[in-house]
């Protein structure tokens, strides 16, 4: 009897992303203390649509994970932030934990891409979003001048919070406190 289910084994056979990206900028992990795995992510991220043009992971997890992982970078691979929306979900029902694990892995690889962008940025203002450089200033007119009581009406005219997402909750405090 098999190890794993067809489809798991299949993705696991010959991993396509389980390496190390060679200048990447944006790394993230994360830790299953259930299982005692860790999963790593790593993006090459550039361009003027923020690119992704190289990604990775590195793992002791199991199949399940390995293949929760080719998963996620598959569907990464060559995007966009602006193509994401902030969503990067997948599903798996034989093992949605190890499919979260990779998920937040991403996050704290985009968090990590927008400190970085953040520490190069050298305007006078707070930048928000970085992957559309848009300040806390542009932020707060908007909701001032138009009332936006929500993280969706700020992106859909600001583009804000509409690429990786890591900006979603920075923008819902501009909101909170303007509004």
């Amino acid at each position: 009897m098999p190890v794993y289910p067809v489809e798991i084994a299949d993705a696991i056979r010959e991993p396509k992303f389980c390496r190390i990206v060679d200048s990447a900028t944006a790394v993230g992990a994360e830790a299953k203390f259930d299982c005692g795995c860790f999963v790593r992510v790593e993006m090459r991220i550039a361009g003027e649509g923020s690119v992704i043009g190289d990604i990775g992971y590195q793992t002791n997890g199991c199949g399940y994970l390995i293949a929760a992982a080719e998963s996620v970078c598959s569907r990464l691979f060559g995007g966009s932030l602006l193509e994401l929306h902030g969503d990067i979900e997948i599903a798996s029902s034989d093992r949605p934990d190890c499919s979260s694990a990779v998920v937040r892995a991403v996050r704290n690889a985009f968090a990590d891409h927008r400190s970085r962008l953040i520490e190069e940025f050298s305007g006078e203002k707070a930048l928000i979003c970085t992957c559309f450089g848009v300040t806390e200033e542009s932020i707060e007119d908007f909701v001032r001048s138009t009332r936006a009581d929500t993280v969706s009406e700020v992106s859909e005219s600001l583009r804000a919070g509409s690429g990786c997402g890591s900006c979603r909750m920075l923008i819902q405090e501009i909101i909170d406190a303007n509004g």
